[in-house]
């Protein structure tokens, strides 16, 4: 049975923090955000051998970069209440070998129409950069 002392430990190599209590907000409380968590997680997930179907990562963290899009249409963590994720959740999954959470019910919009603005945004700067390159 993993106790809630290895996954505190498992995070404090990985983050590089030890000021990591059982009831630390991985997210708000040591400011592990978008890349950077799905990493963890992912890292977690292998590591501890736990099944990951029903894991919902934009219930738990936000996207890195810049959304511009995200000004128009909200992306997936925008639409729904966060959900911290704790040492004792890891621990307590990592025990059952299986992501538990009941997600609230929630409906997203089919197309991430933020993605689609960002892309049709990042070709119209390369045509412009394209047109002033050919008009030089």
């Amino acid at each position: 049975m993993l106790t809630v002392e290895e996954i505190i430990d498992f995070l404090e190599n990985q983050i590089g923090c030890d000021r990591i209590q059982p009831d630390t907000d991985i997210f708000l409380d040591l400011g592990v955000v978008g890349d950077d968590f799905h990493e963890l997680v992912d890292l977690y997930s292998k590591k501890y051998n736990v099944d990951m179907t029903k894991y919902l990562w934009y219930f738990h963290t936000d996207e890195e970069g810049q959304n511009f899009g995200g000004i128009i249409y909200r992306p997936p963590n925008e639409r729904v209440r966060r959900i911290p994720v704790t040492p004792n959740m890891l621990t307590m999954f990592a025990n059952k070998g299986v992501w538990t959470i009941d997600y609230p019910k929630h409906t997203l919009p089919k197309r991430r129409y933020d993605l689609i603005i960002n892309t049709i945004i990042v070709i119209c700067i390369l045509v412009l950069i394209a047109m002033m390159v050919i008009n030089k």
